[in-house]
């Protein structure tokens, strides 16, 4: 984690403090329920309670000089708790196994982290929505391969955005109820010295639901799932801030980061405003998606069991979910900010002399009773002398001149075909069908 690249939330979760909080409340309910079982006293559970209700600071340094010499981190946990609480912290632990607390815990970190993340998502689509309708019917040029195709709106151009994060979204909420799941099953998974009802009653109690079958662990394939989602989520990020860059190239400008007042885009040239957000959100994006491989890698255990996967979810978990929360929170303040330039997406669009209207010649040519390779044999020839004259030419007018073309439509039909109008019809339906409004 880099405290540059980090929001106070987030990283809440994953602070050790926290961690031993979960680690208790496992241990604490799981006694209780034991207690309830008949299988120790009562009193146990309720001494731990009574002890927790006091408030106690946690003492991440005590617990870790425990671990120094017992080079076990639940063991150092329990003997400190057991230093706290005194005689009744015996009965902690009975029946499990450190994977019940370390597995479960991570779950309810993941899960936590996630009910963040869907809120992030939730801002970045109420921010692109409003953006997309401020300029549903904004013209702008729609690029293929980054050359001039045909006419769109910029309202299109941040609809596509919204409806991907709104897949995304429904992906993460997914992929959240995958991963909460809670194990409190004992060594290899067989609940042999611990009854099922245990690990019931404490998912209950954190929100999670009980893994039908864990082999001491909870199954990685549920942690890849969560992961990569998180790296699908990532390049959709990473999508929509290139877009950005490209749109602020100094030779398209049509829309750019917002620059406030006392900014400096370079220690050496004053004119300079770079695209420094959305770059930074690329980089991003990369350190979220690293986290992939590690955790499909973690998927085979050896005999089902083992802690191979346990040092790379200490680095991906904290790491991956506070690297996307920052870089959601950025790239909503990005599109909430971002300065746009119809003006110059008119001029962008009137640049190369009426070429993206040459389908609609092509298609008239066609119905007009001319083969559709003659037809385009037509409009590419007088095309080309305008891509080579850089815009100078004007496609109608060569259009206009060319005999054959003249002898299929008249001046008045080829004018229609330049109505940049006609592009723009379904834009109400695109609309309906990604926000569900008319």
């Amino acid at each position: 984690m880099v405290p540059r690249y980090a929001r106070p939330a987030m990283t809440a979760i994953w602070e050790p403090e926290a961690r031993y909080r979960i680690w208790f409340e496992i241990e604490a309910h799981a006694t209780e329920k034991l207690g309830e079982l008949g299988v120790v006293p009562a009193s146990a559970g309720k001494a731990l309670w009574d002890w927790w209700a006091t408030d106690p600071q946690i003492d991440v340094a005590a617990i870790d000089a425990i671990e120094a010499v017992t080079k076990h981190d639940v063991i150092a946990f329990l003997d400190w708790v057991a230093q706290q609480v005194g005689p009744e912290a015996r009965f902690m632990h009975q029946g499990m196994t450190s994977s019940d607390v370390l597995d479960t815990t991570l779950a309810v970190q993941l899960a936590r982290a996630s009910d963040i993340l869907l809120e992030d998502l939730d801002l970045l689509l109420a921010a692109i929505r409003r953006r997309a309708e401020e300029h549903k019917y904004t013209p702008t040029i729609g690029r293929s391969h980054g050359i001039h195709a045909e006419p769109t709106t910029f309202g299109l151009k941040l609809a596509q955005a919204y409806a991907e994060f709104a897949r995304c979204r429904d992906r993460l909420a997914a992929a959240r109820d995958e991963i909460a799941t809670c194990a409190i099953s004992g060594a290899v998974g067989t609940f042999a010295n611990i009854d099922p009802t245990v690990e019931d009653y404490v998912a209950e109690k954190l929100g999670l639901s009980p893994e039908p079958i864990s082999t001491q662990v909870i199954p990685r394939d549920r942690h890849a799932m969560f992961f990569a989602t998180l790296g699908v989520i990532a390049s959709s990020v990473e999508r929509l801030a290139v877009e950005v860059r490209h749109l602020q190239r100094t030779e398209v400008l049509e829309a750019e980061e917002y620059f406030s007042p006392g900014q400096k885009g370079s220690s050496a040239m004053p004119h300079k405003r770079n695209p420094v957000l959305t770059e930074n959100l690329t980089g991003l994006a990369r350190m979220v998606r690293s986290a992939v491989t590690p955790a499909l890698e973690n998927v085979a255990l050896w005999h089902e069991r083992d802690i191979s996967h346990s040092s790379v979810e200490r680095f991906i978990g904290p790491d991956a979910t506070i690297t996307l929360d920052f870089a959601l929170g950025r790239l909503t303040g990005v599109i909430d900010k971002l300065l746009v330039y119809p003006e110059r997406m008119q001029k962008n669009l009137d640049r190369m002399g009426g070429l993206v209207h040459s389908q609609r010649v092509l298609l008239a040519l066609t119905q007009a009773g001319i083969t559709r390779d003659d037809a385009y044999r037509l409009v590419q020839r007088n095309a080309m002398k305008v891509w080579e004259s850089e815009g100078e030419l004007s496609l109608l007018e060569l259009l206009k001149a060319d005999p054959e073309v003249a002898a299929a439509l008249s001046p008045s039909e080829l004018e229609e075909k330049f109505n940049l109008d006609y592009h723009f019809k379904q834009v109400d339906r695109i609309f309906d069908r990604v926000f569900g409004t008319k």
